[in-house]
């Protein structure tokens, strides 16, 4: 093991790795596979929309299967694909998620069913047509992409945090029945980063208080320790690490990257300092 983690870092972390990285079009997906195919991996990326998913698959040299994870004909597709174009499966970034603002009392059974279907039935099914190739490697990473929003609760956001909080215990779940079998399952669990579905929210936000879209940023991360939010590349670099040999002890677990968020006592807020 331990020459085999030399070679990769005199070379690419990820040389000779073939990765699948679903919501791979825009924002965290795509920062992903950018990231994975600098350190050497070939990439297969999925979405709703192909061209988003064309566009990073051809600055990357990967390949783009257009879809959604909820459908089982398309994440079985997905990972033939990895296999047929690259000879195998090594990796598994399940980062596709919908999101809709709602409590329960106002929640609609439609968008409740959709956030279920992608957020949750949707990585489960990506990570249960994938096993089989990673198995055939006898070794595998699987990193789901969850949220602070399932670490805790935030306004109108019923659904999200369900399916988000829903994840973290799928992770759990696989990493204690796949690990005798070498594969790694771990959950990452961004904060505030700048992505199209984030920038949608601080827009709105915006309307609401009268501000610009970067004064809601800067008002959204206030209280983090940071100040700031999170590039895509940021998260990107954190699935790395989940996904390379560097994390080949690490399983189960939930990394968070929030900018300190989660350290904040709330009750203590009045007491801070101005930002």
């Amino acid at each position: 093991m331990t020459s085999q983690m030399e070679n990769q870092l005199t070379s690419g972390r990820l040389t000779g790795k073939v990765a699948l990285i679903t919501g791979g079009g825009t924002g965290i997906g795509a920062a992903v596979a950018r990231r994975f195919a600098k350190e050497g991996a070939s990439v297969v990326v999925t979405g709703r929309r192909p061209g988003p998913i064309q566009t990073v698959a051809a600055e990357i040299g990967g390949v783009a299967v257009a879809g959604d994870t909820s459908d089982n004909v398309h994440v079985s597709a997905a990972v033939s694909t990895a296999v047929a174009r690259f000879g195998g499966l090594d990796i598994v970034v399940a980062n596709a998620a919908v999101s809709y603002e709602a409590d329960v009392m106002t929640i609609e059974d439609d968008p409740w069913r959709e956030m279920l279907a992608v957020n949750l039935s949707g990585v489960m099914k990506v990570c249960r047509a994938a096993l089989p190739a990673l198995k055939d490697r006898g070794r595998g990473a699987i990193v789901i992409v969850s949220s602070v929003g399932g670490l805790s609760a935030a306004p109108n956001s019923a659904s999200y945090g369900a399916t988000k909080a829903g994840v973290i215990g799928l992770a759990k779940s696989m990493a204690y029945d796949y690990g005798p079998d070498n594969i790694r399952v771990n959950a990452l669990c961004p904060g505030w980063v700048r992505t199209p579905m984030s920038e949608s929210g601080m827009d709105f936000l915006a309307r609401e208080k009268g501000l610009s879209q970067a004064e809601a940023f800067k008002l959204a991360t206030a209280h983090l320790p940071l100040r700031r939010p999170a590039e895509p590349a940021e998260i990107a670099n954190c699935c790395l690490f989940l996904a390379s040999d560097e994390a080949s002890f690490v399983t189960g677990a939930v990394l968070v990257a929030d900018g300190g968020g989660e350290i904040v006592d709330v009750g203590t807020l009045a007491f801070a300092r101005a930002p």
